[in-house]
């Protein structure tokens, strides 16, 4: 149990649930073992499990949880978005774990200032400040997953912010509750003049210590010192000497205190200017010294960032896919800075290109100074700098963690600082150690594995952190903790590098605060001199589709069920420690056994049942891990027993279709006789007896597709040129929406816009039995879903003579299913691109006066087409309306239809952000159908907002 004034007892927490129950429903009051060990997991590599996961939906509520703890002396955490790496963000109490309810936002000022709640992902902050030039101060590398609650409460920055930018010096107000339940809004005048009034205590206890402090010369000036540099180590003293009114010392104190002070409802910060034109330049540089020289020389030059990288960082990532050929030329001891140059426009940007350019005059370079304005190569460049950490960990054995420390350096020592620490590593046996980091303010990040379960691991790293506290902290009067935050992994040294007066003054903030020492107790401050060593996580290989994952949780914002039950991340953590529980064998204790059975039991619903297996998790995740298999994997030996059913309907497919369009057509006619609200009960019943066997019916389902239209005569004069059309299962089932203006099929609109665009069109034999296999493939079906790909390559070759002819498939996912999966000579593409490639330049396109909504469907995004699919909709349209954080729809080919909720869930907010416009369109028909149903217009495939808005080209028809 965390330290805490008085131990609580065993049924503390029930008894705190059972209280809450009153105001807060079950489903947000969490104690069961799968969730309280997922959800309890951060990105640290320490693990403790809540014993009563909270999800209060607002100040209110969250209030509640806090007067129930204070009554039963019960510890309680804080969490946002859980990508912290110091273990600030683990409990084995109370969690408090914010979603929905805290992902408000205001712009203030015109822009030059933004009110955020602590569950906004600090990239939204971004993109809702991008239409007037601006952006928030902190940028974490972290920035497109972690939010804005964690940014704040960790004083994280980032590359570009230094300590200019950063939350303590761009918090402009804060709405906060303290430790005793007390609301304080620092932007309300009356709020301000209660909170005087009634924690004057508190109020003249900080202005007492900002007196001391500034009266104490030496200490100031200590403090003054540290803070030249990134310092998250321990509490921001520097509120102390740089403020004498007490709540203006208390809001900045709230900065960077990790949850222990009390809980940020509301932060508002003054934005800055982000300049859009930029240029990069990768410097490579003969040794470190030359390269610390060039650093101290660029300090004042007018750059953005300067991003330091040694050796054996540029070697971790010199052989991936894309990588400048020049690093694997560069010699031993070479090193690279990464120099980030921007401007408010074209002539500002050039100007500061030739100062900088001016300084390295008189440096020696091992390639000339070269900067790029061309995006890819700008891109590039980051990628390097951005795949550094995950490199080591995708690089580790199985079983082992991956450490990120992170440090600063006065930088006129960061010379000196960065061969001591090399030093350090190697005789500390970490030879594979990896250095980089923002060069400007001295800030290093070092990276290496490591493993705990052997003897003797645990005493070397704690022998490598004692003498790199000693180096860092003492010797070179540095920072042991730059922007990481101190959690529980640098508590036991903050006296160290602070001395013990200033430790003292921190732990007198904290009994003014939090006397009773409830507020995350062991984090920043603890008297436990081995808390860094205790409470380590376990690894233990679970599947190697997922033993390379670092539990980072950057894959949780994209992913559908992320508020309904378990993400990526959650599923990995999940799968772990159920391998690491069966890996025990015989000798697992009775209550572990029981423990693991009810694991496997809650995981079937959690883990498998609403995962869309959409694979958008790949995408964010830095080693590429797509948990998406891992649940593929699962299903294929759950229902291995159903691989002779699935062999029957594979090999029947046609009539497996014309089964489904005989359903469409009942469900039509009993539409017609019962009305919406008439059907939607009898479907109910019908669901509800068979035990959810029988999927419920909604709304947004439609006519059955009338696939006659496929036998029709098409114009094949061979003066035209020729496209294979491949219209999907999905396509050939489900026809146009009861109720839409837009009455023909996609077959029917995909004909006409190719007729239009003067194409001759080849339809496959036996088209109604073909399939590309993914229907199978997401089930564990995989050897069914492999002849379905086999047996549509050969109609396919047919059909194309040979890949004579490309091959327009009508929806996305098929398409991004078939790649590697057909035969080389085979062009296949999906309607966006389709259209770009093939139908644009025939046709005369006029946008339409109305406003249209845009889903990216998952397999656009895997395939790059995002932005094509919103130019697409541009060129046709007047407004454009891309709704934001909605990612992957949950529609998920049938889950939409059987776990109704998981589209439900990730479909949440669309009405609200698409009502305005006419309606949506996307490439995949199934999805249509759930964005229908959740966002209140109808949405159509992407070819009939082309199709309305174009005509044929008139040259085009003059040469016809």
């Amino acid at each position: 149990m965390t330290a805490a004034t008085r131990a609580p007892t065993a049924d503390a927490w029930q008894e705190l649930k059972q209280e809450l129950l009153a105001i807060i429903p079950a489903e947000r009051l969490i104690d069961d073992p799968l969730r309280t060990l997922a959800y309890g997991t951060d990105a640290s590599f320490y693990r403790l499990i809540p014993k009563l996961v909270v999800r209060p939906a607002d100040e209110d509520e969250l209030m509640a949880v806090l007067a129930g703890c204070r009554k039963r002396g019960l510890p309680v955490t804080f969490r946002a978005a859980g990508t912290s790496l110091s273990g600030q963000a683990v409990t084995d109490s109370v969690l408090i774990q914010l979603r929905e309810g805290w992902r408000g936002h205001e712009i203030l000022d015109n822009g030059r200032a933004i009110r955020l709640q602590p569950g906004v992902i600090g990239a939204r902050a971004n993109q809702l400040l991008t239409s007037f030039g601006r952006k928030i101060g902190p940028d974490p590398a972290s920035i497109n997953s972690c939010m804005v609650g964690g940014i704040a409460a960790n004083n994280a920055s980032g590359m570009c912010c230094g300590t200019a930018q950063n939350s303590y010096r761009t918090v402009r107000d804060m709405r906060m509750i303290l430790a005793d339940g007390t609301r304080l809004d620092t932007a309300d005048p009356a709020s301000r003049e209660a909170f005087r009034s009634s924690h004057a205590e508190l109020v003249e206890g900080l202005e007492r210590l900002s007196a001391e402090t500034r009266a104490n010369a030496a200490l100031a000036e200590r403090i003054r010192h540290k803070y030249r540099l990134k310092n998250t180590t321990g509490y921001a003293l520097n509120s102390l000497v740089d403020f004498d009114d007490g709540i203006e010392i208390l809001k900045h104190l709230m900065i960077g205190s990790e949850g222990t002070l009390g809980f940020i409802s509301t932060i508002t910060y003054d934005t800055v200017v982000d300049e859009p034109h930029k240029a990069a330049a990768l410097v490579f540089l003969p040794d470190m010294a030359t390269t610390c020289r060039a650093t101290i020389a660029l300090k004042t030059a007018p750059v953005s960032a300067v991003e330091l990288m040694d050796r054996a960082a540029l070697r971790s990532v010199e052989s991936k896919p894309g990588m400048p050929e020049e690093l694997k030329r560069l010699p031993d001891g070479a090193a690279a800075l990464l120099i980030d140059v921007r401007g408010n426009d074209e002539a500002e940007l050039q100007a500061r290109l030739e100062a900088v350019q001016a300084i390295f005059e008189g440096i020696h370079t091992l390639e000339p100074v070269t900067f790029t304005h061309e995006k890819s190569i700008y891109e590039l460049y980051w990628k390097i700098r951005k795949g550094l950490f995950p490199a080591v960990g995708a690089v580790r054995n199985t079983g082992t963690t991956v450490i990120i420390e992170d440090v600063a350096f006065p930088i006129e020592r960061l010379d000196e600082g960065v061969l001591a620490l090399t030093d350090a590593f190697h005789r500390h046996g970490y030879p594979e150690a990896i250095l980089f980091g923002h060069a400007l303010e001295g800030n290093l990040h070092f990276v290496f594995p490591q493993g705990f379960e052997k003897p003797g691991e645990v005493e070397r790293y704690q022998a490598l952190m004692d003498e790199v506290a000693q180096l860092v902290g003492v010797e070179y009067g540095g920072s042991l903790k730059a922007e990481h935050g101190t959690g529980r992994n640098m508590a036991p040294y903050v006296e160290l590098e602070w001395g013990t007066e200033a430790y003292a003054l921190m732990w007198r903030i904290k009994a003014l605060f939090d006397p009773e020492n409830l507020l995350n107790p062991d984090v920043i401050l603890s008297r436990n001199p081995t808390l860094h060593l205790e409470n380590l996580k376990p690894l233990p290989a679970a599947d190697p589709i997922v033993d390379k994952c670092i539990e980072c949780g950057f894959c949780e914002h994209v992913c559908p069920s992320r508020d309904l039950t378990l993400t990526p991340r959650q599923r990995i953590v999940a799968a772990r420690e159920m391998a690491r529980l069966e890996a025990l064998g015989e000798s697992l204790a009775r209550e572990e056994a029981e423990r693991l059975e009810r694991l496997r039991e809650d995981y079937r619903y959690a883990g498998d049942e609403t995962c869309a297996v959409d694979g958008l998790c790949a995408t964010q995740c830095p080693v590429g891990i797509n948990t998406g298999e891992l649940v593929r994997e699962m299903r294929h030996e759950r229902l291995a027993p159903h691989a002779d059913m699935a062999r029957r309907v594979g090999r029947h497919f046609s009539g497996t279709t014309r089964v489904a369009r005989g359903m469409l057509n009942l469900a039509s006619t009993g539409r017609a006789m019962l009305g919406e609200r008439g059907l939607s009960k009898f479907s109910g019943a019908i669901t509800q007896a068979s035990g959810g066997r029988v999927p419920q019916w909604i709304p947004t389902l439609p006519k059955a597709a009338p696939v006659r239209v496929l036998g029709r005569e098409r114009i094949t004069a061979s003066v035209r040129d020729k496209v294979v059309y491949l219209p999907s299962c999905a396509t050939r089932v489900f026809g146009a929406s009861h109720g839409d203006s837009e009455k023909r099929s996609i077959m029917e609109i995909t004909l006409s816009l190719l007729d239009k665009a003067g194409f001759g069109v080849v339809v496959p034999e036996m088209t109604g039995h073909l399939c590309c296999g993914m229907a199978f493939q997401s089930k564990g079906q995989f050897e069914e879903a492999t002849h379905k790909a086999r047996e549509l390559n050969r109609e396919l070759l047919v059909a194309s003579q040979n890949g004579r002819y490309p091959i327009l498939s009508d929806t996305s996912p098929c398409v991004l299913h078939m790649r590697g999966r057909l035969d080389e000579r085979l062009s296949v593409q999906e309607p966006v691109s389709f259209a770009h490639d093939h139908l644009l330049p025939r046709l005369d396109v006029i946008p339409l006066d109305e406003g249209v909504a845009v889903h990216v469907t998952c397999s656009s995004t895997h395939m790059g087409l995002g932005e094509h699919m919103v130019a697409l909709a541009r060129a046709c349209a007047r407004e454009v309306v891309v709704p934001a954080e909605i990612t992957c729809c949950g529609f998920a080919g049938d889950k939409g239809l059987v776990t109704p909720e998981l589209n439900a869930s990730a479909l949440k907010g669309l009405a609200e952000q698409v009502g305005q416009c006419e309606a949506g369109y996307s490439n995949s028909r199934t999805c249509e159908i759930g964005l229908s149903l959740h966002g209140g217009i109808p949405y159509r495939s992407i070819l009939s907002l082309l199709d309305r808005a174009s005509r044929e080209r008139e040259e085009a028809a003059d040469t016809a």
